[in-house]
């Protein structure tokens, strides 16, 4: 678990697919929360969970909490509860597939690590409140992902595979 006065960040690797890519992945997933919190204008501290999983426990949890009985790239858990006074809010928690994510990765010609960083960010968003369910909605979440992305230096990645109404979430 990393942690600094904003943000408590624990990720959890389950699948030892997501190992071969190294600490260096951790670190961009901190970062890329920390750059989306900014953009959200989020200043107060938070938690979260973002846990690297396999397509099998994936499809799990899609179809426990979905009614969906397949693997997908990211899913979102938002926490509804209050956090107790003087404690980070719990943003809640997200999944990402392995399997999934490279098999997207290499058909879109995209950096494992930024497609991961990517989702790990479209996941944040979710737990804020985000979501594509319409044209404008759509347009907002991408935008917010969009610059927090061009902070780090990742490339946009509706560029090459725009799609406004869905986006990159294959779990919405």
């Amino acid at each position: 678990m990393a942690q600094t006065d904003r943000l408590t960040l624990d990720v959890i690797v389950d699948d030892p697919a997501w190992k071969t890519m190294g600490a260096a992945l951790e670190v961009a997933v901190r970062r890329v929360v920390e750059a989306g919190l900014d953009g959200a204008g989020m200043a107060d501290p938070v938690e979260l969970c973002v846990l690297l999983t396999g397509d099998a426990r994936q499809q799990a949890l899609n179809t426990e909490h979905r009614g969906k009985d397949e693997p997908t790239n990211v899913l979102s858990f938002p926490q509804h509860e209050k956090a107790p006074p003087d404690a980070p809010r719990h943003l809640g928690d997200i999944s990402i597939a392995y399997g999934v994510v490279a098999a997207e990765a290499e058909r879109d010609a995209k950096d494992l690590t930024d497609h991961t960083t990517h989702l790990a960010l479209h996941g944040l968003f979710h737990l804020l409140g985000y979501d594509h369910e319409d044209a404008a909605a759509a347009i907002e979440m991408e935008a917010l992902e969009v610059a927090a992305l061009a902070r780090l230096g990742i490339a946009d990645p509706y560029q090459v595979t725009h799609n406004s109404t869905g986006g990159s979430c294959a779990a919405c």
